[in-house]
């Protein structure tokens, strides 16, 4: 780049392009910024793209990158991953530690605030996690989608005893079943890719192409489909008092019978955001989790939009976004 004020980004704004020329961000003052190396493409910035939550601007939120300007000189350098909701710091829900759930909160790529796939964004200093050097580069781009997947632990209180359900042969549905495998050892995860769920496969995991195949009565079932009709399908599997998982958010919308959820008592539960601290712990705790197995492409920055199109395939599961390699750059102190 000729301009050290400008940089490559992949930009919606009603159309999916790549400008090389977008504004690099403004550092503020307990914030980092942080030189990417490497975006990761997820099934919401695919609903972005078709009006979902009405974001405009530069996409992405699943990153790796080294910070290289911040005014806490001990991060410069780091290789990091980051939360990617950006609260105020002072409500009631931040103090309750909720900052994820801040009224005020941004959300990185998704919410008011430029996201990653660019050669630089910034992030709070309190949102950084340094990636351990045991975790591998292809193991910690991960981390966000992952994190996602162990919110289904933190909100549940899990006896092992319990059988689950996950529908979705997605990313998320793959790393739900993962994560409730450390966890649960009767799981079942149903998908219409049998390409996907055979690499879905770790531990004791079952998988099936069909639901209707499935024995009701589940414990637990995980929406993870990515469509309006999960939640129907999670209502007939689930036990009366049983618990529904949801973890798709999709633009569209349709019309869905609750009175299921009346007549057997189910609980439904929203989940969204993981704290990274337990998705970077599950890295290390299980290495032998086959997470690079869901890698299904790489592309540069310039052939982002190739890339969003790979990601659509129903063979794709996970697809990357080279920006920079990380060894060089301009270190510098704000």
């Amino acid at each position: 780049m000729t301009d050290q004020n400008r940089m490559r980004a992949f930009v919606f704004d009603g159309s999916l392009r790549v400008v090389d020329n977008y504004p690099v961000p403004e550092l503020r003052p307990g914030w980092a910024r942080i030189h990417i190396q490497t975006a990761g493409i997820c099934k919401t910035d695919l609903e972005l793209v078709k009006g979902y939550m009405g974001f405009k601007g530069v996409l992405g939120h699943e990153l790796i990158g080294v910070v290289d300007a911040c005014d806490q000189k001990e991060w410069i350098g780091k290789k990091v991953v980051g939360e990617i909701n950006a609260a105020c710091g002072h409500c009631e829900w931040c103090r309750k530690g909720l900052g994820r759930h801040c009224p005020a909160r941004t959300t990185l790529g998704i919410v008011s605030h430029d996201g990653c796939m660019a050669d630089y964004c910034i992030l709070p200093v309190s949102n950084l996690i340094e990636i351990p050097a045991d975790v591998s580069d292809d193991r910690a781009v991960f981390t966000e989608p992952l994190s996602a997947a162990c919110e289904i632990i933190e909100q549940l209180t899990l006896t092992g005893s319990e059988r689950a359900v996950v529908l979705g042969d997605g990313r998320l549905g793959i790393l739900c079943a993962w994560a409730l495998a450390t966890v649960i050892s009767d799981i079942t995860l149903a998908g219409h890719h049998p390409a996907k769920l055979q690499i879905a496969k770790w531990r004791h995991i079952q998988t099936v192409t069909d639901p209707a195949g499935i024995r009701e009565g589940a414990d637990i079932v995980v929406d993870a489909t990515g469509s309006a009709s999960g939640v129907m399908e999670a209502m007939r599997l689930c036990r009366p008092r049983g618990t529904i998982v949801l973890k798709t958010t999709i633009a569209e919308r349709g019309d869905i019978n609750l009175a299921p959820v009346v007549v057997n008592e189910i609980t439904i539960i929203g989940s969204r955001c993981g704290q990274f601290r337990d998705g970077i712990k599950m890295l290390r705790d299980y290495p032998d989790m086959p997470l690079t197995r869901l890698i299904t492409d790489r592309y540069p920055i310039g052939e982002a939009v190739s890339a969003f199109a790979c990601a659509t395939r129903p063979d794709a599961i996970k697809v990357l976004l080279q920006i920079n390699a990380l060894p060089e750059f301009s270190r510098r102190v704000i």
